[in-house]
């Protein structure tokens, strides 16, 4: 008996374990990429902490009232917080709002139980103002955040926070699960284990929404676009694309780029030979990646690859996404 998810499970045993020890934190930090499960957990640990009928101590039933109502986010002692659907933020009134509702006392479970989606987009000024619920936590509420990474919060918030750094799974690893639970093809599951880079959400994602597939095909096509275009031009391109301020879809944009260099790196280490192209996450592309694996070579592959990673990992530390996608394309190879 366990708590039924993909991966994680070191942290979902530690979560089990504070709950049954009754040692839960007032407040603990979900970080990692999006789609990696981090909502999930977080989820399963408030059914964990307010479930009628464990089966065993830390695990939720989900199947009483309790659990059942935290499933389908109607639980009168649940509480979520997440960005302005908007202006993709989250703002100090609404901080304060939550605040006023944790301090009644549980309604209907053992715990009020709030859950902060994104807490990245929140404002300097709302974090700062969720410090004081964090340093004095009314009794019987508990705080769950969710974010890119503790780098992108004030340290203070962090600091007051059980932090659990999540990690996509192996591709392979997903695929096997896509396979078994969901039934899916093998050469789909694997196609989709590696264009979500081993994250479960954003796999089935792709699965269910085939609209994005098709988008992450254009930013495919879009990335061998830019091979043939010039300085002024790759500029002017990444200008468009930042326009809207919209760091989900650059980080969607940049996901695709890393998917095609990395199919790249296969091609030009010979590691998928002719007639076995199951290995590459854009099958749709196979000829043109393998051409531009024997133009470019290896080293240039993995040194594009590292430079979509590093433009990756500024954009989760809330760099100037323009400057980082004008330096990546100073990066990108140049064919004639």
């Amino acid at each position: 008996m366990d708590w039924d998810l993909l991966g994680h499970e070191w942290a979902a045993h530690l979560l089990q374990q504070h709950v049954a020890r009754q040692e839960a934190r007032h407040a603990y930090l979900f970080a990692g990429p999006p789609g990696a499960g981090r909502r999930s957990l977080a989820l399963r640990f408030a059914q964990a902490i307010n479930c009628t009928q464990p089966p065993q101590p830390g695990i939720p039933c989900r199947s009483c009232r309790n659990c059942s109502q935290i499933e389908r986010l109607q639980h009168p002692d649940l509480s979520i917080l997440q960005s302005d659907p908007d202006n993709r933020t989250i703002k100090v009134e609404a901080v304060r709002e939550l605040q006023r509702s944790l301090s009644l006392a549980p309604y209907q479970a053992g715990y009020r139980v709030a859950l902060l989606l994104r807490f990245q987009d929140a404002t300097p000024s709302a974090q700062n103002a969720l410090l004081k619920t964090l340093e004095e936590a009314p009794p019987r509420v508990i705080l769950l955040l969710t974010a890119d990474s503790p780098d992108v919060l004030l340290p203070t918030i962090v600091s007051r926070c059980e932090v659990l750094r999540l990690r996509p799974l192996a591709p392979e690893a997903l695929a096997a699960a896509l396979q078994e639970r969901w039934k899916l093809p093998a050469d789909q599951a694997r196609q989709l284990a590696h264009l979500s880079g081993g994250r479960v959400g954003q796999a089935l994602q792709l699965h269910n929404h085939p609209e994005l597939l098709e988008q992450h095909q254009a930013w495919i096509a879009e990335g061998f676009d830019l091979l043939t275009m010039k300085r002024r031009e790759r500029f002017a391109y990444v200008e468009k694309l930042t326009k809207d301020g919209d760091r989900d879809k650059l980080r969607a944009v940049l996901q695709a780029w890393l998917s095609l260099w990395r199919d790249v790196m296969l091609a030009a280490a010979s590691m998928v030979a002719a007639g076995t192209a199951s290995d590459l996450a854009n099958l749709r592309f196979e000829s043109q990646i393998r051409q531009l694996g024997e133009s470019t070579g290896l080293p240039a592959a993995a040194a594009c690859t590292a430079a979509v990673e590093k433009a990756l990992l500024g954009l989760d530390l809330s760099l100037n996404a323009r400057l980082l996608l004008e330096v990546l394309m100073l990066d990108w190879p140049h064919l004639s």
